[in-house]
């Protein structure tokens, strides 16, 4: 090769290496591919095989799916079954090939099922042999299907009522003719921890299912505007302050082909919650709660009969008690369960007794336990993840149940989440920091690692990112509040740039977390292209802080946020790299309800703002979530009058924009339109975008068209 083709050729791979590393992320890659080909790459399916150290995963680094297994203690894998080979099984059954293996579940070491075609079939690992387990005579009508994992029974609903799929036979547990009487289905809101309708006894005997009777609550109409002329769709939604629906817990016994139902007692309007079944199937346990929220019995209840056998014990509070967890049973000691309370301040566990007697408080100090993995093989030991070390962290821990003495399993600051096996000796650790995309490592019940299953490259390596730091700032009554802020690219201190305050604010949520930056963090990057600073903080009323900075803002949602936003706002301007003359707001929901607040509450701050989804008045907020931050509008008037933001239409400075979904079921589309009137009455303008057809938030493809709103419009305007 002649010196000048040589040299040709190392100019053109200077060339494309500077190119890649010097990308910038597009719309699509910020918010569709930041899902896909610009995540850290992740094990599929990645799970235990049941009753064994065994692992298994969907390899596709070929191109050509292949399930792995492994042993916990031995770095090697082996093929177990080929998407080819599974496709052959198919063909002999005389059912269509898969372009991509279905979610599997394992029976045991030598069988897992998948449901294809509403047909149950079982892989036989040692014959190698697919077989149909039995077919699955659902309609597309059936919802919330729920399969028992020992017999494959299959609850379900259709429309308002519950039935129950054994084999070929079908059962209709109940039959309500009213279609606004709902069983099966989850109650509440979903609030509470609750997600589902339907419960499983351990060996799959019986199911407790939910009755939602809605018919006293007021109608709602969600309106369908793609169709002529437009239709209406009636909901139930319970406003604070209004009537709220009423709740019962049933029981199916599937030997007896039997229905009772719980005797769970007046008022009717309550809360029933965190149901969980005894190991022996005769008992039910419930945390009831009043409807003021701060008043909750851990009942527990006969299955056979529905009867009130008793009240472990009883929670109270002078704000609110917010259960969120069942009771878990502890392995071999059927007469003891772990409950997490956070009656002494924080998340933490106790161990009880069946009588309600406590043995002891397991976990304890100012941190949160924030989720539990499981128990060892013989019950002595609980697993469980907590932010001991850092509110923005997650580490994971055993306690002894016999001393609460805790041993810390893993290390790294960053973000650990585990899946415990069976045995309870090995844990898959999944973890990632700002730092470090993912790693997956096997790790004994010691914190020993075991073996390494993945280090995940960095897939934003060929672009041009901002740096981002996590750090806190301290508000007025000395509190620690943690922040986030992205930098722009090619960052210089000398300049000065606009800041996107990112908010959201509201209970139950933590925004800034020790995580690698995927999903709406593509978009701050995209923006930092743009040369905006992207900054974020948690204020007092976010998760995962403890009880009293979350009741902080107790009766009064949205003034002490503010407050600690505006400590935000005042860092910022203290940097001398930002335009104090060029700072947006931006949020959405809660998140929206707190831009609107910052602008007109405390106007001549922001010079724009984008607000989506936006609570107005909490008067005409769903009732278990409003009532356990503000009460009762009636007995809260001042909380409700102070935080409404059409009292503060008028006070508005600067470009605002709001967007609502028109079929928005959780922040009704009404709320906008409230404010929007107000506008109008006061000669007030403000920007308006709606997405029809979307409900409380813009998904899919449309979320593309919204993000590229929200950035023009702060574009044009800072």
């Amino acid at each position: 090769m002649n010196n000048f083709l040589k040299t040709t050729l190392l100019l053109l791979l200077i060339t494309n290496i500077s190119i890649a590393q010097h990308k910038l992320l597009t719309m699509e890659d910020a918010i569709i591919n930041s899902k896909t080909t610009l995540a850290p790459k992740r094990l599929q399916q990645l799970m235990w095989v049941k009753g064994t150290n065994d692992y298994f995963y969907i390899d596709t680094t070929n191109s050509k799916e292949i399930i792995r297994r492994g042993a916990a203690d031995n770095k090697a894998t082996n093929e177990y079954l080929n998407l080819i080979s599974l496709n052959t099984e198919l063909k002999k059954l005389n059912l269509d090939t898969m372009k991509h293996f279905p979610v599997i579940s394992w029976k045991d070491k030598d069988h897992f099922s998948f449901e294809y075609k509403k047909k149950s079939l079982l892989y036989d690992g040692k014959e190698k042999k697919l077989i149909i387990h039995h077919s699955i005579t659902l309609t597309d009508a059936a919802e919330n299907k729920d399969t028992e994992p020992v017999t494959g029974n299959i609850a379900y609903t259709m429309d308002n009522n519950l039935y129950l799929l054994s084999g070929t036979e079908k059962v209709q547990i109940t039959n309500e003719s009213d279609k606004n009487i709902v069983s099966g289905k989850s109650v509440h809101r979903e609030e509470f921890g609750i997600y589902k309708g339907t419960f499983w006894s351990p060996k799959g005997n019986a199911l407790a299912f939910y009755r939602m009777d809605q018919t006293m609550v007021d109608d709602y109409p969600i309106i369908d505007w793609s169709v002529k002329p437009a239709k209406a769709t009636i909901i139930k939604y319970p406003m604070a302050g209004g009537i709220s629906h009423q709740v019962k817990v049933g029981v199916y016994n599937l030997t007896k082909k039997t229905k009772v139902f719980l005797q769970t007692g007046e008022p009717a309007e309550q809360y029933l919650t965190n149901v969980a079944w005894s190991p022996d199937e005769k008992h039910i346990y419930i945390a009831v709660l009043n409807r003021d929220q701060n008043h909750l019995k851990f009942n527990a209840y006969n299955a056979v009969t529905g009867d009130l056998e008793k009240t472990l014990f009883e929670e109270t509070d002078d704000k609110y008690v917010q259960p969120l967890h069942p009771m878990i049973f502890v392995p071999n000691h059927a007469d003891l369960f772990v409950w997490q309370s956070r009656k002494d301040g924080y998340n933490h566990l106790y161990l009880y007794d069946l009588n309600g007697k406590l043995i002891r408080q397991l976990t304890k100090g100012n941190w949160e336990v924030t989720n539990v993995s499981g128990f060892d093989a013989k019950g002595d030991f609980l697993y469980y993840s907590s932010t001991e070390d850092s509110p923005v962290n997650r580490q994971f821990y055993g306690v002894n149940l016999n001393n609460a003495n805790t041993t810390q399993l893993t290390h790294g600051e960053g973000t650990h989440t585990e899946i415990f096996n069976d045995n309870g000796d090995y844990f898959i650790d999944n973890f990632s920091s700002l730092d470090v995309p993912r790693t997956i490592n096997i790790i004994n019940d010691r914190g020993i690692v075991s073996q390494t299953l993945l280090n995940a490259e960095n897939p934003l390596n060929d672009y041009q990112l901002g740096s981002v730091k996590i750090f806190t700032i301290v508000n007025d009554t000395g509190d620690k509040l943690f922040c986030r802020m992205y930098l722009p690219i090619n960052f210089d201190p000398t300049k000065k740039y606009p800041v996107i305050d990112y908010m959201y604010g509201g209970p139950n949520v933590e925004l800034i977390n020790n995580t690698f930056p995927t999903g709406n963090d593509l978009w701050y990057q995209y923006m930092a292209e743009h040369g905006f600073i992207i900054f974020t903080l948690d204020n007092r009323g976010s998760a995962n802080r403890g009880k009293s900075f979350e009741q902080a803002t107790f009766r009064n949602l949205g003034s002490m946020e503010m407050l600690d936003q505006l400590n935000g706002v005042e860092y910022l301007k203290s940097l001398p790299y930002v335009d104090k003359n060029r700072i947006g707001v931006y949020g959405w929901s809660y998140g929206g309800f707190m831009t609107i607040s910052m602008m007109t509450r405390h106007p001549n701050i922001f010079k724009c703002a984008v607000a989506g989804g936006p609570v107005i008045d909490w008067g005409y907020y769903e009732i278990m979530y409003t009532e356990r931050y503000m009460d009762k509008p009636q007995d809260n008037k001042e909380g409700y009058d102070n935080n409404n933001l059409l009292n503060y239409v008028d006070k508005l400075k600067g470009k605002m924009l709001l967007i609502h979904g028109t079929a928005d079921n959780v922040v009704i589309w009404q709320h906008s339109l409230m404010y929007l009137k107000a506008s109008v009455d006061k000669g007030v303008q403000v920007d308006y975008f709606t997405y029809p057809g979307h409900e409380h938030n813009v998904l899919g493809k449309d979320r593309v068209h919204l993000m590229n709103k929200v950035t023009d419009y702060f574009l044009q305007n800072l």
